[in-house]
């Protein structure tokens, strides 16, 4: 099938990516031309495990290209996807504005049948408003064609998104049009050899269901940050309450890992944009609105520790920084608790030396100005004359670290591990100074 897709970030590329390997005609668009550039140079404007390799393979091939010409994208594809992003604006509501743009664009420029379909995170109502603007665009010119518009959200979490596009668990399609479905359904049917995967529902439906996953499992996050504060006053372990918790078949193990918080391009936004629905519609969301504070507190946890043991003047003091990105495997500093760490640590006069395998062109970008912040060159030059250690992100290759090493590297033997990612008797029996998240004092 021949498919248009309308953004080439996260969303967009990896999109048009899956469905090119699946033997569909695909053209990238995107109106950022120094991003089209890198792309059609073999260069990936963000980073995901696979996914330079699978363009490569399919720029290759011929079944995908990368284009600003929007005239000929929209040619191209009976399937137009609209896979830009939808910023939060001051109030927290979505920013549809590029979605928006889009469909005009698609509007102004179609010529026969298409199907418009949102694979942005949006909210509630939103189809509405792409049609609107494409009947408008139509309007404008004179012309009265067919399309559709069918939502039809992403469910890829950053890291693992080849493998959920191209093995999905779940396809939402929200469409009342027949037509549109069988085409869906067509495009689809080499992601669901084993068993129908493609769950039809309403529009408006299936654009909900999207920020209610995503607050579920911020609101799990969010729940189990606040047992480990409490953990750590009555003196229990959060991880064996975690694993106890998890055996229960009706909770599962999943997304129950105290920490530092979440962050990324989804979950503090979508929360933030149900909240928003939430008030316009008069319906109060009172345990999402908890589940943003507690989330916003917890960002700040590693540096409350640190500041308890060395006071609020950190002048002088040098801490080592494992990790940037807000989760492995991606280099994604949005919303980052590492950001909120660094802020706070350099507030109070600190340096930190701060190590990501990937994150750190992206973190210079998005932190330029941040006093005192030093970028090392692999994990353990990041503890050269480090006071303590601060683990925020939890890259495999820092899961059995030489302990050793660490203990003489710094000047004070101490991590305060934002993963709980070590155990409290080992670091008890090799001298280090222990400090996670709901864990206790260990030393």
């Amino acid at each position: 099938m021949k498919v248009t897709v309308v953004g080439t970030g996260y969303v967009g590329l990896v999109t048009g990516a899956c469905l090119s390997e699946m033997g569909n005609h695909v053209v990238c668009l995107d109106v950022d031309a120094r991003k089209i550039d890198m792309l059609n140079s073999g260069g990936m404007p963000i980073f995901e495990p696979g996914l330079k390799e699978m363009v490569h393979r399919n720029v290759t091939a011929g079944r995908l290209q990368f284009t600003t010409d929007v005239a000929a994208a929209v040619g191209h594809g009976t399937m137009q996807f609209i896979g830009v992003g939808t910023p939060p604006d001051e109030d927290g509501s979505a920013d549809l504005q590029y979605v928006l743009a889009a469909a005009t664009s698609i509007g102004k420029h179609m010529t026969d049948y298409k199907v418009i379909v949102d694979k942005s995170t949006v909210p509630v109502g939103t189809a509405d408003k792409v049609k609107a603007a494409v009947k408008a665009a139509l309007a404008a010119r004179g012309k009265d064609m067919e399309f559709a518009v069918v939502s039809n959200p992403e469910f890829l979490k950053e890291g693992a998104a080849i493998d959920d596009c191209m093995k999905p668990d779940r396809i939402i399609v929200g469409a009342d049009d027949e037509r549109a479905v069988l085409l869906m359904r067509a495009l689809y049917q080499p992601f669901m050899r084993n068993h129908d995967r493609l769950q039809l529902m309403d529009v408006r439906s299936a654009e909900f269901t999207k920020y209610a996953a995503n607050a579920m499992l911020a609101t799990r996050i969010s729940f189990m940050n606040e047992l480990a504060l409490l953990a750590e006053k009555v003196g229990a372990d959060i991880e064996m309450v975690r694993r106890g918790m998890g055996s229960d078949p009706r909770i599962g193990t999943h997304f129950l890992y105290p920490g530092t918080g979440y962050g990324g391009s989804c979950f503090p936004k979508d929360v933030k944009a149900l909240i928003y629905a939430g008030k316009d519609s008069g319906v109060r969301l009172g345990v999402l609105e908890a589940v943003e504070l507690a989330n916003d507190r917890q960002k700040r946890v590693l540096v409350d520790k640190v500041v308890a043991r060395y006071g609020e003047n950190l002048s002088g003091r040098t801490f080592a920084l494992w990790g940037l990105a807000f989760k492995p495997n991606t280099d994604d500093m949005r919303d980052a608790p590492s950001r909120t760490v660094v802020a706070e640590l350099t507030a109070r006069g600190a340096t930190v030396q701060a190590y990501d395998p990937v994150a750190m062109e992206e973190a210079a970008r998005v932190m330029p100005d941040a006093p005192g912040l030093r970028y090392a060159s692999g994990w353990m030059a990041a503890l050269e004359g480090a006071d303590a250690l601060l683990v925020v992100t939890e890259w495999k290759e820092i899961r059995n670290p030489d302990f050793e090493a660490i203990k003489l590297a710094l000047k004070d033997p101490i991590i305060f591990d934002g993963r709980n990612l070590y155990e409290p008797a080992l670091m008890k029996s090799l001298g280090i100074h222990y400090q996670a998240v709901g864990r206790g004092d260990v030393h």
